[in-house]
């Protein structure tokens, strides 16, 4: 089960993402966070579970 503070820190992953790539639209950023999250949602450790998606994200979206 996903924490409120997961949740949270994964709401400021987008926004930090929405920041940095403007060309992007705000659509593409949640579905490629919500695609690498689903990636490491079996992980017993969550504390950087939020860290690692957007590190994941990030060098998608650059790609991109």
């Amino acid at each position: 089960m996903i924490k409120e503070t997961e949740v949270q820190a994964l709401v400021g992953v987008v926004e930090r993402l929405a920041q940095r790539f403007p060309n992007h639209e705000r659509s593409i950023i949640e579905d490629v966070v919500a695609e690498e999250h689903s990636l490491l949602d079996g992980g017993r450790v969550r504390d950087y579970i939020p860290i690692l998606v957007e590190r994941a994200a990030k060098l998608r979206l650059t790609r991109a």
